[in-house]
């Protein structure tokens, strides 16, 4: 995997661009389902292929959080993204890292 030097690969910087796309586009303020619709739709005009609402089988009793998306999937990066700010926030999460405890 090639990264900058942020340590973020090349696909991550490509998604996170059409991620600020959006928000500068739309704004805040919306239902999560006119930004899905909207990403996904910025996706595919960039060539990346993306799902939405994927179904994964959940470990039972464990956290509602993506990673245990990641562990069901086999994948080992997903961006977490809030549109609903006036700024667009976003979290990275690596599978494999420990997860800082909530204060």
């Amino acid at each position: 995997m090639n990264t900058d030097e942020h340590g973020f690969d090349s696909l991550t910087e490509r998604v996170l661009a059409a991620i600020f796309e959006v928000s500068n586009t739309l704004g805040a303020g919306f239902l999560e389902k006119v930004y899905q619709r909207a990403l996904l739709a910025e996706l595919r005009l960039r060539g990346i292929r993306a799902t939405a609402e994927a179904s994964f089988a959940v470990i039972y009793k464990g956290q509602p959080q993506c990673l245990n998306y990641l562990r069901a999937s086999g994948r080992t990066l997903c961006l977490l993204v809030n549109f609903r700010k006036p700024k667009v926030e976003w979290k990275r999460i690596v599978h494999g890292f420990p997860v800082p405890k909530a204060m």
